[in-house]
């Protein structure tokens, strides 16, 4: 055998260090946002700086139903709470919904939209372009990228419709926890 044969072989000899779960993007990301859970927090519009809808209202974030596999965050506008980011995990690739209710609780028309990320992420950043499921409930829609950045300070929604102007942006301050406010439409608890 040669010097470079036997270098070769050993080189399939050498244990090369294999990422733990807790060192995947997602993991880590998802691992961050589960720390928060039963925790609320309140935030602030950022884009668009003015919007009939969100600006001016209090905006409210709360983490509050975790498992392995599935985080449900409640978020309110003022009095309206109709609204729930859904995350769920399946192998390690993270998907978001959105689920809409009325105030008697049962679903909007147009609900549990939104995206699979196409790969593990960063640890604090995991973008969701939208799935075949949202584009043929609302055509308009299918070049839509959500993406969620979580750090120690700041828990950010954010969504940008590719080939358009829009454009929305909320932060939470997730330093400074608030009072739990009560369930959102549509939940029992």
């Amino acid at each position: 055998m040669t010097l470079k044969q036997i270098l070769y072989s050993i080189t399939f000899l050498i244990p090369f260090p294999v990422l733990g779960q807790e060192h995947v993007p997602s993991e880590v990301f998802w691992n961050t946002l589960q720390s928060h859970c039963g925790k609320a927090y309140e935030g602030s519009l950022v884009l668009p700086e003015e919007d009939e809808n969100f600006g001016g209202k209090r905006l409210v974030m709360h983490v509050k139903s975790c498992s392995d596999t599935e985080i449900k965050v409640p978020f309110f506008v003022g009095d309206d709470k109709s609204r729930t980011w859904i995350l769920t995990k399946n192998d390690g690739i993270l998907t978001l919904k959105h689920d809409h209710r009325h105030e008697d609780g049962s679903e909007d028309e147009v609900n549990f939209y939104g995206g699979t990320a196409s790969n593990p992420g960063k640890a604090d950043i995991q973008f969701f372009p939208a799935d075949v499921a949202t584009q043929k409930m609302i055509p308009g829609a299918a070049t839509n990228v959500w993406w969620i950045t979580l750090d120690d300070t700041t828990f950010t929604y954010n969504l940008r419709r590719l080939g358009s102007d829009r454009v929305f942006k909320v932060v939470m301050d997730i330093t400074n926890p608030i009072a739990t406010p009560d369930a959102p439409w549509g939940w029992q608890d």
